[in-house]
């Protein structure tokens, strides 16, 4: 596989703290990472860098060799990656297929879309995400799982090569996150690339093809789920020492609490 993103030795800063410390890590083209760490760790904080909501202190991001380090989120957007938000806050008083189409009109499409063509884009990823007999409704209307459904059509709308997906299966009952893991699944066999952060162990382990932890900012672990499940350290820092001294093996951690 080619690689897409490569960031080397990343940092950002907060009053003098780092929140991501001199981090290198790498996103081949068509697979899917996980990206998992306690509360704090700096995995949200390394999904603002990638996508421009942020500017790290130091270090650089490349995209296929490019320097994307510091372009604003409108920039990032128009080369290809696209992100979620932990906490799904549609326009209101906006329907669902009004919510989406900003970024059908606005995503990394070239030419850009006319508002036609935009708009049938728009009824594709509906269609994609689950979400295409509530294009109408407004987005107050709708519950937490279809809240989370239209985050994902909102980055999907932009045609992206890279999707972030911050914490999309938090809140979500078992079968709503089942719909979720599958239809990353359908996300990577269409080709495009995926980062995941995920607390839900039983899906994150389920979807990546690799693992990235993070325990203060710094990557503790990196390897395949299986490999990174049965990792002392991860066992250690991430789910306490009491659980790590009675978990004796990787199923044991698929099936541990978010």
């Amino acid at each position: 596989m080619a690689e897409l993103l490569r960031g080397e030795r990343v940092t950002r800063l907060f009053g003098g703290l780092p929140a991501v410390d001199n981090l290198d890590f790498h996103i081949e083209e068509g697979e899917i990472v996980g990206l998992i760490g306690p509360n704090g760790a700096g995995k949200t904080t390394l999904v603002n860098l990638i996508s421009g909501a942020l500017a790290p202190t130091s270090g650089t991001i490349r995209l296929r060799g490019s320097v994307i380090t510091g372009l604003p989120p409108h920039a990032v957007a128009a080369r290809g990656i696209a992100r979620t938000f932990q906490i799904a806050r549609p326009f209101p008083n906006m329907t669902v297929r009004q919510n989406v189409v900003v970024g059908a009109l606005f995503g990394a499409h070239h030419p850009r879309l006319g508002m036609a063509e935009a708009l049938a884009k728009v009824d594709e990823v509906l269609e994609q995400v689950g979400l295409a007999t509530k294009r109408d409704l407004l987005g107050s209307q709708l519950t937490v799982a279809d809240r989370k459904r239209l985050e994902m059509a909102k980055a999907l709308a932009t045609s992206p090569k890279l999707l972030l997906l911050d914490e999309v299966m938090a809140g979500l009952n078992l079968a709503e996150i089942e719909t979720v893991m599958a239809l990353i699944g359908r996300l990577r066999s269409s080709g495009m690339t995926l980062l995941v952060i995920e607390h839900v162990m039983k899906a994150i382990m389920g979807v990546s093809d690799r693992m990235i932890v993070l325990h203060h900012g710094r990557k503790l672990a990196e390897g395949r789920p299986a490999d990174v499940a049965s990792n002392p350290d991860v066992l250690r820092e991430y789910l306490g020492a009491r659980y790590a001294a009675r978990v004796g093996s990787p199923e044991e951690m698929r099936d541990a609490p978010s």
